[in-house]
C-alpha cells in the first residue's frame, strides 16, 4: 500500500511540473494585424501566427484604441508612420510592393477594354473607400488619367478592403473593379486583368512596424527580419509581389 501511495505521489507530482516545463520552450504566439492583400502569403511565411486581415486604416485604427497586437503590416507607409509619429509603433520598415490593376468578370459584360472605358455611362465601377489605401491608389490613378469626375460617376459601391472589391467583380456584381495584381492571381479564372499604364501606376510600398505596446518585442523584430530576408522576398515573389526599389 506504501508503494501505491508513493507511486500515486510521483506521478502527480510529474503532472503539476509537466505544463511549467513544456511552456518555458513554447515560443511567444505573435498577433499580426495585416492588409488584406496579405491574407494568402503571411501565413505560408509563418503559420501558427494569429493574423487579422483587413483594410489598413481599420487596422491601424484598433491599434490607436489599443487592440492588442503585436505587428502591423499595412499596403502604404503613411499609415503605419503616422502611428509612429504619436510612438504607438517602433519605425516602420518597406518590404515590398505592388501594383494596381483594374479586374472584370471573366464574361466581361460592360465589354472594358481599357481604362479609360469605365468612364462610359452605364459601367458599374466597384472600388475601395478612399481610408483604405487601395482606395487611394484607385482615386491617384483617375485623376492621372484625368478620369476622376467621369469614372466617379459611375461608382455603385466603396468597400472596407480589396477583397470584398475582388469579390463583387468575380460574382458579376460590378463591370469592373481596381484592386492589387496579386489579388487578381487569386481567382484567375474568374476574373480578366487589365493593365493600368505605367504613366499613371501609384507607388504602391508595403511597411511594416513592431506595435510599441507589444509583450513580445524580440518575436516581433524576428518576424520583420524574416520577412525582409532574401527567402522571404523570394515568398513575396512568387505571390506576385514585386521587389523593393533600389536602397529603400
Amino acid at each position: 500500500m506504501a508503494f501505491r501511495t508513493s507511486l500515486v505521489a510521483a506521478v502527480c507530482a510529474a503532472l503539476v511540473l509537466l505544463p511549467a516545463a513544456s511552456g518555458t520552450s513554447t515560443a511567444p504566439r505573435l498577433t499580426v494585424l495585416a492588409a488584406s492583400s496579405l491574407t494568402d502569403v503571411l501565413p505560408r511565411l509563418a503559420p501558427g501566427i494569429l493574423y487579422s486581415f483587413g483594410g489598413s486604416n481599420a487596422l491601424a485604427t484598433q491599434i490607436e484604441q489599443g487592440a492588442p497586437a503585436d505587428l502591423f503590416a499595412s499596403a502604404n507607409t503613411s499609415l503605419p508612420a503616422k502611428l509612429h509619429a504619436r510612438g504607438l509603433v517602433e519605425r516602420p520598415l518597406p518590404f515590398t510592393r505592388n501594383a494596381l490593376v483594374v479586374v472584370v468578370p471573366a464574361s466581361n459584360p460592360g465589354r472594358i477594354a481599357s481604362v479609360r472605358d469605365l468612364a462610359r455611362p452605364g459601367v458599374s465601377v466597384d472600388v475601395a473607400n478612399a481610408s483604405v489605401p487601395v482606395g487611394g491608389y484607385t482615386q491617384k490613378v483617375l485623376e492621372r488619367l484625368g478620369l476622376a469626375k467621369q469614372v466617379n460617376a459611375n461608382i455603385v459601391s466603396r468597400e472596407t478592403d480589396v477583397r470584398s472589391v475582388l469579390t463583387k467583380v468575380s460574382l458579376g456584381q460590378a463591370d469592373a473593379g481596381f484592386v492589387y495584381a496579386t489579388d487578381a492571381r487569386t481567382v484567375a479564372k474568374k476574373v480578366h486583368v487589365i493593365r493600368i499604364p505605367a504613366s499613371a501606376q501609384p507607388d504602391v510600398t508595403y511597411a511594416i512596424a513592431v506595435v510599441t505596446k507589444s509583450t513580445h518585442e524580440a518575436a516581433a523584430r524576428a518576424f520583420v527580419s524574416r520577412l525582409r530576408s532574401k527567402a522571404g522576398q523570394a515568398l513575396l515573389a512568387r505571390y506576385g509581389f514585386l521587389p523593393l526599389a533600389r536602397g529603400t
